[in-house]
């Protein structure tokens, strides 16, 4: 992930992508690096760290999927990079 241009200024997030799929994950992460597009995942590392994992699922049903967040100025090609990974993929 690129290093952030001004640490100390304001930074508005969004959410543009959710998934357990594992293999989704590591292809939205590739997606968004190549671009050179900032994110943050939130719940990615959690998935088999309480009791029970992904038991049932494709995610740990406790922590939710994980979450992909950018900066609210990438949001556009964000969301247009990452729009058709999902189609024909069962959770």
């Amino acid at each position: 992930m690129r290093k952030m241009d001004r640490p100390d200024a304001e930074i508005q997030l969004v959410k543009v992508f959710e998934t357990g799929n594992p293999s989704l994950i590591a292809i939205a992460e590739s997606l968004l690096d190549d671009a050179g597009i900032d994110f943050l995942t939130k719940n990615q590392n959690l998935q088999d760290f309480i009791a029970g994992g992904r038991i049932g699922a494709s995610y740990n049903i406790s922590m939710g999927p994980a979450q992909f967040w950018v900066r609210a100025d990438d949001e556009d090609e964000a969301r247009s990079l990452l729009h058709d990974i999902d189609e024909g993929w069962e959770e």
